[in-house]
This record gives C-alpha cells, structure tokens and sequence, in this order.
C-alpha cells in the first residue's frame, strides 16, 4: 500500500505539469526538433530520480525530465493481468529529425497537432526539403501541407519547392504524407532531363509512380507560356525512368495541331540504355531512294558505348559505321568511329556503271593530366580510303571534301626522373595525300634523350664563362618508315619496301660573351646512323642499263660538324616631340654572323660504270635514300649573315585619360639572311631571303610577306652563272619569287569568336574557320550552322527587333604568289575568299562563303545560309548553287535530342563520281 500511495502521488504531480499551457508548447518543441524522448513509469528506474527538489514551474521545464516516445506513456499499475515491469514498445511518429525555420512566425496548435510556418518557410526531413511561404505539419496525420502567399499588392509570392533527392516539383501548392510517401500536388512544374512537365493535378502514389492530370510536355525553357507543347489529359511518370502518356496532340503557339499520337513513351533514365535508332528517309540523285543512320545503340558500361548505323539505297548501295566513345574520370577519354561504304554509280551492264568501296577510320585519345606525372599517352588518327570524303553520300561535308590531306599521330612517351633526367617516347604517324593517294608512314618511331648535362659547373652557383657552360647531351631516334600507295595499303608489298635505321647524335656546345655586349655561341656534333637498308649499283650488261639493288643488312656512317655564332642587339629611338601625333619610333636590331664547317665524307663513296664500255664512272653512296640522309661529299665552308628588325612607334592616345601614349607595332618581325661558302670556287653566295608581318586595324589584320633575292645573273636555259646580276645589266638583286597573304576578321562588336568552324570539319582534317563553307553532318542537323560550339546559349541576347544595328562578322583571305625563277613573270597564284554572318533580326541569321581565283579567272566555292532559331525549334537551309558539289538541304525540327525524330528535312546530295 506504501508503494501504491507513493505512484500516486508521483502521477499526481506529472498530471498537473501536463496540463500547464507553456508545457505543451515546449513539449511540442522538443519532440520536433529532438524527436527520440523517454517517459518512465513507476517500475523503471529513471536515469535521474525525480525528487522534491525537482520542479515543474509555469516559465519553464528542468532538463532532468526524459521523454520516449516509443514507449507507453500510461498504465494500469493494479492490472492483474499484467507485469509491473512489462512495456509495450510503438513506432515513433516521425522516422527523422525534422528542421525548420520561418522569417515571421511558427505556430504550434496542439488541440489539431499542427505547427505552420510563414514567410520564408523551410522545412527538412530525412531527404525531403521543402520550400514555400506557408507550411502547415500535422505531426499526428505525418502530413505536411505547403502553398503561396500574397504580398501587398495581392499577388502570389513565394511558390513551393519540393526536392526530394535529384526530383525538383515547383507546384502551386503540394500536400504530401511523410508515411506513405503519397503526395497531392496543384500545377507543379518539374523537369526531368531535357523535358519540362507542368501538370494541372499530380498523384504520386509512392517514390516511383506520379499520375498527373491535363499535363503540358515541352523542351521549351519557359513551361509557364511555351512556344510549343504537348497537350497530354493523363501521364503516368516514373522519375529517372519513363513518362508515358495517354492520348497527345501538338500545340504550336497555343494552336493545336492535326499531329495526334493515341499513346507516347519517353525514357528518362539517366544512364544510357540501349535501343533502337529511327532511320532518316531522303532521295539521292544517283543512289535512288535511301535510309540513312538507321541502327542501333548498346550501353555497354558505364565508360563505354556503342552504336551501329548502316545506310541502304535502292540502287544497291550500302554503308556501315561503328562509333564509340569511351571515358573514365581522371584517367582518360576518347572516341572510335569507324566508316564503310559500298557506292554504285549506274546500273550494272551499263558503260557508266561503277562500284567503288571506300572506308574512314577515325580515333581520338587524351589522358587526362592527373592520371600520371611522368608517362602520357595521346592519339589522333584520320586515316582510310583517299576518296571517301570526296564520294561518301552520308556525310554531305564540303570542308571534309575540299581536303587534300589526312593525318594520323599515336604516341606514348615517359619521363624518367634520375639525374641526368631520361626521356623516352614511342610514336606511329601516318600522312596521306588524297590527290596523288601517296602515304608516309613510321610504325614505329622511337625518340630517346638524356637531359643536357654541365662536366665543368660547379654544383651551387652561376656559369660564367667558356669553360663551365660547356655542354652535351645524347639523343636517339629510330624509325621503320614505310612509303606507299592507297591501293597497297595494308598488303603484304607495303612491308617489303619498309625501311628501317637508327640515328645517335651527341652536339656539345657553349657559349659567352665578349666586350660585353656580344654572344657567342660555339658547338660541335657527332651524328651516327646505323642503316639496315643499303643500295648497290652496277651495270648491267644482260639488261644494258645501270640497275640499283637493295641490299638488307647492317651498316653504318658517322659524321661531325662545327659552328659558331656572334649577336648583339641595337636598341635606336627617334623623338619627334611630345606635342605631336607621332611622337617616337622605336627600332630594334638584332644582327648575327654565324659559321659552319662540315668535311667531306668521301670515304663512302664508290663509282659505278654507266655504259658497257667500262670506261666511264660516276659516284654514289650506298646510303643514298637513307632515312637520315647520305654523307656528304662536298667540303663546307660557310658564313652565314642575318639581320631581325622590329619597329614600334609612340603615338598620341587622345581616348586616354590620363593624357599618356600607346605604343603601336609597326612591324613585328623584318628578317634578311644569306650565305657565302668559302669553299666554292662559284656561285659562293646564296639567295637573300626576306620575310616579315604585322599585325593591323587593332590586331584583326595579319599581314605575312615573303621574296627571294638572287644576286646572281641566269643564262638563256635559266641555269645561275658566275656573274652578278648588276654586272649583267639588271639590278642588285633579281626577284625569283615572293608571296603575301592577308588575313581579316571583323564584326560589329569587339570579343565576338572569330571562327565558325564545324568540329566535324575540323575533326575530318579540314579548316577550323567557314572560308570553305560549314559542315552539314546528316547524323544531326539539330546543330547550329553558325553557333556549332555544342553550347546553349542561357538568355537570348536580342529581345526587340534592331533598329539600326545589325549583328554580322566577316572573314577575308587573300593570297598572291609570284614566281620569276627562270625569267617568266607570273603570278603562280592569286585566290580572295570570303565568308560572312549577319543577323537581319534576333533570331535571323544568314551567311555565306565564296571566292574568286584571279588566276583561273573563275568563282571558288560558294555557299549560302540560312537560319532560323525557333527557340525550342530550329530551322535551316544550306545551298551549294554550283560546281561540282551542288548541293541543298532543308531541316526543321525540335532541337532537343529527347524530341530528335519530330523533324522534317530534305536533302539534295551531291553527285559523287567514282572511280
């Protein structure tokens, strides 16, 4: 009965502290922010006894009390028919600590177990984050409720944002349930990927499943007023998976259109996931009827992919491409495609009828540089048949086909941190000429050096002087080169004519300086080139003629040289005076005189008979055609004179300031070199060779010229004798030949790009600008044709129609050469290419490129540009009018690549003529 009376009493005084106002209110705020408490009944022993000396007042409530939730908080002590020390354990009410915060108030109602937030309100539960202006929790329903408010002008403010995990919903208001996870939502506006879906009504049923009511799917950046939409009465959406949608109609500018679909898929998942690609129909003038880039595309892994695309023509032509990409964060990237196509020009038993097979192997490699400090490994690769560009009928692309070369470099190199440091590197490059179909290739090539190494310095301070600055180093090079055609690629005949050797070369040098103000610079160098391909020639008297065998095996020449060199500079500055425009000129001189001395290496040389008679002999080495060159038979003496010029002039600012001059370059560079050998009994000066540039119009205007002057007089057949031009009755020096080109980008506005090129141009081996046209890639002609940088553009600059300024850039090209060699006064050749962009209204833009050849007296190649930017939507027109690659293509469709199919285009392909 003792221990009864006393569990009175306790109850007693617990009840009364319950039913205090203020107590509730901080009960509230415990268990929200807190959210894990214990309450003990009187057969467990609380943590801390409660005694006389505990307390509840009215202000405030002692920390010693503990709560739990989880535990019952009532029982019947005198129940038989239960333990004293038994309790039942309940689920909490909420799984996590819920966080929140308000700018004006928090509002806790305890009679309806609902706390709201105003203005400015947040609230965070496990991955839940909610944004809005008002938020009412219902901690007993685990429901929260979140809405706008009015500002004082009566208009909403403060939309709700609900984020849970990556999903983002900016509804009207929402009404979400904590434990079941289901969620009511009025007018949300979400985006998954490249769509945005704004709903009148949404269900979210669980963490996967969202029903949602007369719903409007765009790509449009505005989802308020889209410029299109599809007007969708039910979806089901299954966030990072899949929306599917019930009957859709097309709205353009809020007109609906005839374009009705009775059910719709898009697949939202984040990661790539394989399927099928829709072909792209079109007609081709030789070819008959196609379907281009038609596959189908593997998600393999997460670092690589693949896809498949083939091309069918009714003719009976065919291609094949396999393209991938690969990548792994921190290591490496890159990309391999590979092309085949079959072309049938005609029918077969016609005298036109031509089959012509063609193939294009492309793959690009960068190492990232924090994979590895001391090795890398890089490829660039562009080889395959020499006509494909200019016959492939898939890619329609003019720069890729005005192309006359392609290359190929893969190489890995390594750093070898010792001392001297070593560094060594592997390589195989390939060069191909698509007009005469020659290829030059080194598999491999192997470069090896040893870091430059001071015998005489001193370990700690400077090196002064002839003796300490002296200097070695050893470097190697090894290469298999093979030289072939196009129809000998990779057959058994291009690795019988492969040629292989080795080159060590060790140069040792030093330099100093001499009253003060000169340097000089002296070197020697050993050169040894070990062959396994020499040359025999003898004459034959079976064949009666001189024949050349190759003979495989080792051998060997070595070689050494000497030079030296002297320079100064000379500064000279001409004042005209402060006041004037022009105020000094700046000139800076930098004369060296140079020498060389190489012996003659007759030593390897031998004679040959060059008739049957025996009697007459001529000389050769059998290391001619050598990787590394042939010994040199002829005795060297040289001294060599140049003289580099710069000119910088001080001008008169009159937009500064602060009243100070500009410097402005007048000239860049202003070079004169030539030669006189010692050793020559003629002929002992060479040419003079002149060459300099600058810059113009605010550096926009690159201006290089070259000319060659020969001091010495020609006979009649043209060949250089021993007589002075001057003596011969001409001038000093006679012009054979020179060459400027000028170079002009401008728009009408400062830090506008300067270059439009097309990566697929450029990736192909063609130029980086648009003087030769853009590309036009018919895999994707979602692309901009002026803005193919791959970047989307966050605000339209251009929000009004112009007034009087348009938007435009133009690019000009001149070249002239002219050549007088052998007395003939021509100009060898004599181009101007053009290419320009204008906007005529925002969104508006048309372009061209063309050209003319002073030479050929005739028009280059030209093309013109249109485009129309419809903000989700894109609209373009591409057209060659003349030449051998006419050519014109129309597309319009949706610019993002979920919506890619809903498109229209027509292409004009250009006739290709196989051979």
């Amino acid at each position: 009965m003792t221990l009864q009376k006393v569990s009175q009493i306790f109850t007693k005084i617990l009840l009364l502290a319950l039913y205090t106002k203020l107590f509730h209110i901080v009960f509230l705020a415990i268990f929200l922010t807190i959210g894990n408490h214990a309450l003990y009944s009187q057969e467990i022993k609380p943590k801390k006894s409660f005694n006389k000396q505990d307390k509840v007042k009215n202000d405030s409530i002692t920390t010693s009390i503990v709560i739990d939730s989880s535990l019952v908080k009532i029982e019947n002590p005198l129940d038989p028919t239960k333990k004293t020390n038994d309790t039942v354990k309940k689920k909490p009410l909420l799984e996590g600590v819920v966080t929140r915060k308000a700018k004006d108030y928090e509002k806790a109602n305890q009679k309806t177990k609902e706390l709201t937030l105003y203005n400015e309100a947040e609230l965070y539960y496990t991955d839940i984050e909610l944004k809005a202006g008002i938020i009412v929790l219902n901690y007993e329903k685990n429901e929260v409720y979140a809405g706008r408010i009015k500002d004082s002008l009566g208009n909403y403010i403060q939309y709700p944002v609900f984020k849970q995990g990556n999903n983002v919903i900016e509804p009207d208001s929402i009404r979400f349930n904590f434990k079941t996870k289901k969620a009511l939502i009025w007018n949300s506006r979400t985006k998954q990927g490249e769509l945005n879906i704004k709903a009148e009504v949404s269900k979210r049923e669980n963490d996967s499943v969202i029903f949602l009511k007369n719903a409007r799917i765009t790509t449009s950046k505005n989802i308020d007023d889209p410029e299109y939409y599809f007007a969708v009465s039910k979806v089901k959406f299954v966030p990072k998976k899949k929306v599917v949608v019930g009957p859709t109609h097309l709205v353009i500018v809020d007109v609906p259109t005839p374009v009705f679909l009775p059910f719709a898929y898009f697949p939202m998942s984040e990661k790539s996931t394989s399927g099928f690609i829709v072909p792209t129909p079109g007609q081709s003038n030789q070819q008959g009827y196609f379907l281009q880039n038609g596959g189908y595309y593997f998600a393999l892994t997460d670092y690589y992919d693949l896809a498949v695309l083939g091309d069918y023509y009714t003719n009976g032509s065919y291609g094949l491409r396999f393209e991938s990409s690969y990548a792994k964060r921190y290591k490496f990237n890159g990309r391999v495609n590979f092309r085949f196509e079959n072309n049938i020009q005609s029918e077969k038993g016609l005298p036109d009828y031509v089959k012509s097979k063609q193939y294009n192997i492309q793959w690009s490699h960068s190492q990232d540089a924090k994979a590895a400090a001391n090795s890398r490994f890089s490829a660039s690769v562009n080889l395959g048949s020499s006509q494909y560009f200019r016959q492939s009928v898939n890619l329609a692309n003019i720069g890729s086909s005005l192309n006359n070369n392609l290359s190929s470099s893969v190489s890995y190199s390594k750093t070898f941190q010792t001392v001297p440091q070593v560094n060594l590197s592997l390589s195989a490059t390939h060069n191909q000429n698509t007009n005469t179909e020659v290829i030059n290739m080194t598999l491999p090539t192997l470069q090896a050096s040893v870091d430059r190494i001071f015998p005489f310095a001193p370990k700690d301070g400077v090196k002064k002087g002839f003796i300490k600055n002296i200097n070695f180093q050893y470097n190697l090079r090894g290469e298999n080169r093979i030289s072939t055609a196009d129809s000998l690629f990779f057959k058994p005949q291009m690795f019988r004519d492969a040629k292989t050797g080795f080159q060590h070369t060790i140069p040792i040098s030093t330099n100093f300086k001499v009253f003060k103000y000169f340097s000089v610079t002296t070197g020697a160098s050993y050169n040894e080139v070990w062959a396994l391909n020499t040359i025999e020639k003898s004459f034959s008297s079976t064949e009666n003629k001189v024949v050349t065998e190759d003979v495989k095996g080792f051998d060997a020449f070595r070689t050494y040289n000497f030079s030296a060199s002297i320079g100064t500079t000379i500064y000279g500055t001409f004042n005209f005076g402060e006041d004037k425009k022009f105020q000094a000129l700046r000139h800076v001189m930098r004369p060296s005189v140079s020498y060389g001395y190489t012996p003659s290496f007759d030593q390897y040389y031998d004679t040959y008979a060059i008739d049957a008679t025996g009697n007459t002999y001529r000389e050769y080495t059998r290391f001619e055609g050598g990787l590394f060159g042939a010994p040199g038979k002829s005795y060297s003496n040289n001294l060599g004179f140049s003289l580099s010029n710069t000119f910088e002039a001080k001008v008169r600012d009159d937009e500064s300031e602060k009243d100070e001059p500009k410097k402005v370059m007048l000239l860049n560079n202003l070079n004169f070199s030539t030669s006189y050998n010692l050793a020559a009994d003629s002929l002992a000066w060479s040419p003079m060779r002149v060459s300099g540039g600058t810059q113009l119009f605010k550096q926009k205007m690159n201006l290089n010229f070259g000319a060659t002057l020969d001091p010495y007089a020609i006979d009649n057949s043209g060949r250089r004798i021993e007589k002075y031009n001057i003596d011969n009755g001409g001038s000093l020096f006679r012009l054979t030949s020179a060459n400027m080109t000028i170079n002009y980008g401008f728009s009408s506005a400062d830090g506008d790009k300067n270059g439009n090129g097309s990566s697929q141009t450029e990736q192909n081996g063609g130029r980086q600008d648009d003087l030769f046209g853009t590309g036009t890639n018919l895999n994707d002609n979602r692309q901009s044709l002026f803005n193919d940088d791959g970047k989307e553009e966050d605000e339209d600059p251009h929000s009004e129609w112009y007034n009087t300024k348009l938007p435009w850039d133009l690019r000009l090209a001149y070249s002239v050469t002219y050549s007088n060699s052998n007395r003939q006064n021509e100009i060898a050749s004599h181009s101007l290419m053009v290419s320009g962009n204008i906007e005529l209204a925002p969104r508006w833009k048309v372009g061209a490129s063309s050209g003319y050849d002073f030479k050929q007296k005739g028009i280059t190649f030209t093309q013109l540009r249109f485009e129309r930017d419809l903000e989700s939507w894109r609209m373009s027109f591409n057209w060659v009018p003349f030449g051998p690659n006419t050519y014109w293509g129309f597309f319009i469709g949706i610019s993002s690549s979920v919506l890619s199919d809903i498109k229209w285009e027509k292409n004009q392909l250009p006739d290709r003529v196989f051979r």
